[in-house]
């Protein structure tokens, strides 16, 4: 029973307290907090205003570029430009690019990948499914980005095992999937190409644009491709599957392989440059 009591009073003394508040807590309660002041300058606002307008036209202007590739290129190739327009124009691109692609990053839209970062671009295959002896594939005589018929070979070719030539990995009895090799925004795609199209050399073709070195990665003779102009990319993303495609490829000829070459600009000089030396160190994806 005293038990009881003690928690009986307890209760009591509990409610009480909250029956009766001190003067202390009246005072409390009636005072009035203060108000911080800010003193706002109309001018810094207008300022700011300004910038984030200017920031949204640059991002609307610069986003554009990633369109404007395939055009510039759709001239070259068919003829309709002269070269030192096309160098100028591509000077002009490969800027706007860089640009578009800095405010990007700055708005965590994408993330800038170092090359220690990237990937071997044929999942489940290494360094030593390339073609010729140390790389020796990579011929770069002859060869002229803006010529419509340029000669050379600036690139690695990279083979699967695919003996009946049916664009299936004999090991594993699957498609064989092609990686985006670095991180960047893919500027181009051809997904349509057929056996009526063999004046075209790289078929099925991914261009993507590696905003870590101002370059363009090309990959060609694919079957499948799986992503579209503006898809940002990261090292290991896939861009589709391997195949016969283009005229090069399609002829029985020709193991089944992808064709990659990178270009880098020089004031709009498109020079291509050897990734042997990279696709050794890549990372492997199985």
């Amino acid at each position: 029973m005293r038990v009881l009591h003690v928690a009986f009073l307890i209760c009591l003394l509990f409610s009480l307290s909250y029956a009766n508040p001190s003067k202390a807590d009246d005072k409390k309660k009636n005072k009035k907090p203060k108000m911080k002041t800010i003193n706002i300058s109309l001018l810094s606002v207008s300022q700011k205003i300004n910038e984030i307008r200017a920031d949204e036209n640059f991002y609307v202007i610069n986003s554009q570029s990633v369109s404007e590739w395939l055009p510039l290129m759709k001239k070259v190739r068919e003829g309709n430009i002269s070269r030192q327009n096309a160098v100028d124009s591509m000077n002009k691109l490969t800027n706007s690019l860089w640009d578009y692609m800095e405010l990007c990053v700055k708005r965590k839209k994408t993330v800038k990948y170092s090359d220690e970062e990237w990937v071997f671009p044929v999942k489940g295959y290494d360094a030593n499914a390339i073609g010729g002896s140390g790389g020796s594939g990579y011929i770069t005589s002859g060869f002229d980005f803006f010529e419509i018929n340029s000669g050379g070979h600036p690139a690695q070719d990279i083979f699967i095992a695919d003996k009946n030539q049916d664009c299936i990995d004999d090991v594993t009895g699957n498609e064989v999937e092609i990686l985006s090799m670095s991180g960047g925004v893919v500027v181009e795609t051809r997904k349509n190409w057929d056996n009526t199209m063999m004046d075209i050399r790289g078929g099925n073709i991914v261009y993507v644009y590696d905003n870590y070195t101002n370059g363009l990665f090309f990959y060609a003779h694919m079957k499948d491709v799986k992503v579209n102009v503006g898809d940002f990319v990261k090292p290991g993303t896939v861009l589709g599957t391997l195949g016969r495609t283009g005229k090069n490829a399609y002829p029985s000829r020709s193991p089944t392989h992808l064709h990659i070459m990178y270009v880098r600009s020089h004031n709009g000089e498109m020079i291509p440059e050897n990734l042997y030396k990279d696709l050794l160190k890549a990372k492997t994806v199985n």
